[in-house]
């Protein structure tokens, strides 16, 4: 390992926020998403973001995701706000990235999305959801090479031992380390898509912005890969909604964070979810008492804006081989070791 001066210099020359947990640096590195974003080399190209911003429509798919997400924004926080244009939402990403031999390579380990609102009718600038988004590596090898090669024999579909206790206690500690504290004052907040393999009820909980609350009797695969983040689990479908959201969060969801920060993760991921699954999100009615979500559900509006679902599945694959070739399979010995030794 390198002696924690060598380290400091390195955190000067780079710019990075970094701290030293055992064996492992962690760095921070931001970048904006707007109309002029493009992708870094390290960034997994499945990711919404990511993938909204290439071909010929980059531009104005970036342009119109931006709207998408202001004037839902402002539609939710309606209050104060006649004319429905108060406030407008920025967005950072945030890269999560893990150096194990303290030699300046480090393995993008995470991405997550920061939101910051802006007032425009008191010239403030506010802290909006940190998460949002997740988008992992090693979750790509978890579901899209170790899943798949360890069910391709049998005739029933199981779960190895251990499925997701690694990426679970590297998410862990990432989010408790030095480095993000320093940057962040809260946990991550993660809203993705309920799964269509689940039956999801309404019941009679309604919260004035996460909305109506439904619930399920039986945890997802995500759900359960989740659980072993740290992250519980609820699902709320906000006013003038069409299906529910599934929550994923550490602490107390209702009362840990703010209105503008609970609107600011609605509104960013209800776009990219309008873009990415319009049969569940996009749909011309909305989801009922008991609902089961389908992406092959045909009443449903498109968004005009380009996406490219197939080349995402493709991807995933392709990005799932990568961490296999260049961080489990080096590491092995020293990540086994460590996930043993890490008490959560």
């Amino acid at each position: 390992m390198k002696s924690m001066k060598k380290i400091q210099v390195l955190s000067q020359k780079l710019g990075y926020q970094i701290t030293m947990s055992n064996e492992f640096i962690f760095t921070i590195k931001s970048i904006s998403f707007d109309e002029n974003y493009h992708p870094s080399d390290k960034t997994r190209l499945t990711t919404n973001f990511a993938n909204l911003a290439r071909g010929e429509s980059r531009q104005q798919n970036l342009r119109n995701t931006l709207r998408m997400i202001n004037n839902r924004f402002n539609d939710l926080a309606h209050w104060d706000n006649p004319n429905g244009d108060r406030y407008s939402v920025e967005i950072e990403i945030i890269s999560g990235n893990m150096d194990i031999e303290g030699n300046g390579e480090a393995f993008p380990m995470i991405e997550i999305l920061k939101t910051n609102i802006i007032d425009h009718k008191n010239n403030e600038r506010i802290d909006g959801m940190v998460g949002n988004s997740f988008s992992s590596y090693v979750r790509d090898y978890d579901f899209s090479v170790l899943l798949p090669e360890f069910n391709k024999d049998k005739s029933q579909f199981s779960l190895p031992d251990h499925f997701g206790n690694l990426h679970g206690k590297l998410f862990q500690h990432f989010v408790n380390s030095d480095a993000y504290k320093e940057r962040f004052d809260k946990q991550p907040v993660i809203c993705l898509s309920v799964s269509s393999s689940k039956i999801y009820h309404r019941t009679e909980n309604q919260h004035p912005i996460l909305g109506v609350e439904y619930q399920q009797n039986e945890y997802s695969s995500t759900d359960e890969y989740f659980k072993k983040m740290g992250l519980e689990v609820r699902y709320f479908m906000p006013a003038n909604s069409v299906a529910p959201f599934a929550f994923y969060f550490s602490g107390d969801l209702l009362s840990d964070y703010t209105n503008l920060e609970l609107i600011s993760a609605i509104s960013t991921m209800e776009t990219f979810q309008k873009i990415y699954r319009p049969e569940i999100y996009n749909a011309n009615s909305a989801a009922g008492k008991c609902y089961q979500p389908s992406l092959k559900h045909q009443d449903y509006s498109s968004t005009q804006i380009v996406y490219d679902r197939e080349e995402r599945s493709q991807l995933a694959v392709k990005q799932g081989k990568y961490t296999e070739q260049h961080f489990i399979k080096p590491y092995k010995n020293t990540l086994e070791q460590w996930a043993a030794d890490y008490a959560v």
